[in-house]
């Protein structure tokens, strides 16, 4: 699938033709990225995208944050729109988690049926009973 912020700068495939995973993640966290009452993320293999290609990572900018598991976030946005594109974990050792969680958004032709709802204690709409699948409520 296509992957392209919402200026067109950035413009990349998918590693696989579809996600591993859908989730809306209800933390704090993923509503102050979205701007919104949750953020969706489609959860890829990083094989074949990681490390990113240098045209690629010399259009985007990288922020890192901690998490709560206690590692850190690599978080990349596009330089010109500032566009959230895709997430990279790491655990408290340092060592890169094997997935890359892009932004669902973004993610052209994304089917969005069988999405999971994780961290729903914070949520701030209602979740469809049953749409929590196997993370922290």
């Amino acid at each position: 699938m296509d992957v392209k912020c919402q200026c067109g700068a950035i413009s990349f495939k998918t590693p696989t033709p579809e996600p591993i995973k859908l989730f809306h993640c209800h933390c704090l966290e993923c509503r102050k990225q979205s701007g919104s009452a949750f953020g969706t993320s489609a959860i890829f293999t990083a094989e074949g995208l990681i490390p990113l290609p240098e045209d690629l990572e010399s259009k985007m900018s990288v922020w890192t944050r901690p998490t709560d598991a206690g590692g850190m976030m690599d978080c990349y946005f596009c330089k010109r729109c500032g566009n959230r594109i895709l997430h990279r974990a790491r655990d408290e050792s340092g060592s890169e988690r094997g997935t890359v969680s892009i932004k669902a958004g973004v993610v052209e032709g994304l089917k969005w049926e069988g999405a999971g709802h994780i961290y729903t204690r914070s949520a701030v709409v209602d979740v469809p009973e049953g749409g929590c699948e196997g993370a922290p409520e």
